[in-house]
């Protein structure tokens, strides 16, 4: 979209060029907090949802007329490409991906087929097609990592411990890795499908990856990690990478990725997470979600702190350090996104 109404500032932050004031969206801002979503849920699971585009398209458009955010996240989840590859799987309330027959063999691995994007999941193809004609910001879409699709793959539900999936690591690394290679090619096709389609930007989510060493990472995810973006290198769009929570120390393995864009957990300053990464990439974050459910001037407060840090050199995107939770106060995040545009306006063009 190219009209005179567009705004592309969160594009524009992800190059490290100028802006007047910082772009802000919020992961998980499709969603939960929302009482009109809520009515949504009551008819229809989410996996329902997204097999409806026009549904699909107002989810995704609500943050945006309601927040005033700078890019639109499309509503969707992690787990959507894996049923295109052979894996039967539910989203249970209060609980998360649940697997019907979790991964443990290599039998099961080698049944795995290559992702069809355009046959399995035009559903979403065609999401995108219809935000790109209705959005006047970036469209960003996204997937789930390797490492985090299959903790869920092998564990067969959400994990604290993901024993069986370390287990695959260090005692069957040929499995780990046969199951790494199919799932970065899917990850990798799918996101190519998505900018294909009208995306704006990509975010590739590894929520749960800081349950690493830096050694473990760097010997079994990264390479995969790296592949994957290195295969994405000719889309012409801003790549994120965000290593999910309490990953601050996998940070200064990140240096040759290449992305435009590292989401930070609020454990990290931005300050830090610049200097960890080499002062090499645009930063995103990284806000504590959970200060949400404080006053508006404790909010603000810490916002003012995050917002100095990252206006100290271009390339900032003001963010959560994870996602929206269900509590989140739909009003205070629109105060929030008000604060966040009139107090980076007034610094920024003082500089100017």
């Amino acid at each position: 979209m190219t009209n005179s109404n567009y705004n592309d500032r969160f594009l524009r932050a992800c190059r490290k060029q100028p802006v007047d004031r910082l772009p802000v969206w919020y992961m998980r801002q499709a969603g939960r907090y929302d009482p009109e979503y809520r009515k949504i849920k009551e008819k229809y699971s989410l996996l329902e949802i997204c097999q409806q585009p026009e549904l699909t398209a107002e989810v995704t458009l609500m943050p945006v007329r309601k927040l005033g955010v700078d890019a639109a996240i499309l509503y969707s989840d992690i787990m959507n490409p894996v049923a295109s590859i052979g894996v039967d799987f539910d989203i249970v309330a209060n609980v998360g991906p649940v697997i019907a027959d979790p991964i443990r063999s290599m039998q099961q691995i080698e049944r795995l087929k290559p992702v069809d994007p355009e046959g399995d999941l035009g559903h979403v193809l065609e999401t995108i097609r219809i935000l790109e004609r209705e959005l006047n910001v970036p469209l960003i879409t996204f997937a789930g990592a390797p490492f985090t699709i299959a903790s869920y793959l092998i564990e067969g539900r959400p994990s604290k411990s993901y024993i069986h999936t370390k287990t695959m690591m260090y005692e069957r690394p040929d499995m780990w890795f046969a199951l790494m290679d199919k799932l970065g090619d899917m990850v990798a096709t799918y996101l190519r499908s998505q900018v294909n389609n009208g995306s704006k930007a990509f975010q590739l989510f590894d929520s749960w990856v800081g349950s690493l060493s830096p050694r473990d990472f760097q010997t079994y995810v990264l390479p995969t990690i790296e592949r994957i973006f290195a295969s994405l290198s000719d889309l012409d769009v801003p790549k994120i990478y965000f290593p999910g929570v309490s990953s601050g120390e996998l940070l200064p393995l990140l240096h040759n990725l290449q992305v435009d864009v590292v989401g930070l957990d609020w454990r990290v300053s931005i300050e830090e997470g610049r200097r960890r990464l080499g002062d090499r990439f645009a930063v995103q974050g990284n806000l504590d979600p959970y200060l949400l459910t404080g006053p508006m001037s404790k909010i603000q407060e810490e916002a003012k702190h995050i917002m100095d840090l990252g206006m100290k050199q271009p390339g900032y995107i003001f963010n959560l350090g994870h996602g929206l939770f269900p509590e989140a106060s739909l009003d205070k995040l629109r105060q929030l996104t008000e604060y966040i545009h009139e107090y980076s306006s007034q610094v920024l063009s003082a500089k100017s």
